[in-house]
């Protein structure tokens, strides 16, 4: 247990700013301050959150420290997130890594952000038992949709992922359109749990492939509630729960319209969700349900891994440092990075 490395890990990608003490892959403290700033605008301002960010890393980085009961002379290696997500708010933890690598001599690791949530699944409290190679994770989130082929830690193949917004999002308009406050995904994952999900229908894109689509899908549920408030003023606040509900239902079933077909075509056995979107209790129980359907191990990680979180910053950079995958100060942060 000695020889493992001991690292810090940062990220700031977009309105939380999270620092974890990795040991290996176990996580030794997963500090995160989230920004309430946000709310009053119903939605992410970039410029805010940069500057919120700034405020928060030094005690966010101390705290997780002193839970750790780690010196930072004791750490191998610091890890952050360099890409994808906000500019500003990524410059921020980028700048604060580089400064720690350069202080202690001690290396420097850069982290894909949809990497380390897919690769969460690996921190040794995430399952009871350690997930199987190859997997197939569908990582849904408010800024992305993807579909991926997981062969290992450092080997990953997107199959497929949206071509316009990704599922957060259509979760989030969708409540912002109701009158339901930022974020909205859970407020409509609270509401789905009471309703109907056969009240209303709502327009499911035909998308080639593994490939998903729900800029229409937004469309579609505005042109709905538009058309039955036009024949009763008060269609939206009588049934509130109905609406979410039903709206949930079909976008599940896009996604696992997708999901069944590459589990059917690539013939993988073990599935799993990642993501903040991953939290949704209707695609929790969506997932256990196709596992015992299909006969698939099917996993799903703790709430506290779901949404953005340096503990999965953490584990992402472990099998970079293991792998020697490291940069020099010369690396910038980037609002988009190849998968």
């Amino acid at each position: 247990m000695d020889n493992l490395p001991y690292i810090l890990a940062i990220e700031s990608s977009c309105d939380d700013t999270s620092a974890a003490v990795m040991h290996g892959n176990k996580v030794l403290s997963n500090e995160v301050a989230s920004q309430e700033v946000h709310t009053a605008y119903g939605g992410v301002v970039p410029e805010l959150a940069s500057r919120a960010h700034q405020q928060n890393i030094v005690p966010v980085v101390d705290h997780a420290l002193k839970v750790a009961n780690i010196e930072p002379s004791q750490l191998n290696a610091i890890a952050f997130t360099n890409g994808p997500g906000l500019m500003g708010s990524l410059l921020v933890g980028t700048s604060f890594a580089k400064s720690i690598s350069m202080s202690l001599n001690i290396p420097l690791i850069p982290v894909h952000h949809m990497h380390a949530h897919i690769l969460a699944h690996l921190i040794e409290d995430a399952h009871d038992e350690p997930i199987d190679f190859p997997f197939l994770c569908l990582t849904v989130s408010g800024g992305h949709t993807q579909l991926v082929k997981v062969d290992g830690p450092k080997d990953m193949q997107i199959l497929g992922e949206t071509i316009d917004d990704a599922v957060g999002e259509a979760f989030d308009k969708a409540a912002k359109i109701i009158g339901l406050p930022y974020p909205g995904g859970p407020h409509v994952d609270r509401l789905a749990k009471v309703g109907d999900p056969k009240f209303m229908e709502f327009g499911r894109p035909q998308v080639d492939g593994y490939n998903f689509s729900f800029s229409g899908m937004k469309t579609s549920f505005l042109y709905a509630l538009q058309k039955r408030v036009k024949e009763n003023p008060d269609f939206v606040e009588n049934h509130k729960a109905d609406i979410c509900a039903s709206y949930q239902r079909a976008l599940l079933d896009v996604l696992f319209k997708k999901l069944e077909k590459a589990i059917k075509d690539t013939g993988i056995k073990h599935v799993a969700i990642a993501g903040g979107v991953s939290a949704n209790s209707g695609l929790r129980e969506r997932l256990t349900s196709l596992g015992y359907r299909k006969n698939i191990r099917t996993y799903i990680p703790p709430f506290q891994y779901t949404t953005d979180n340096a503990a999965m910053i953490g584990i992402a950079g472990y099998y970079n440092f293991l792998a020697g995958d490291s940069a020099d100060l010369s690396i910038s942060a980037s609002a988009k990075v190849k998968f």
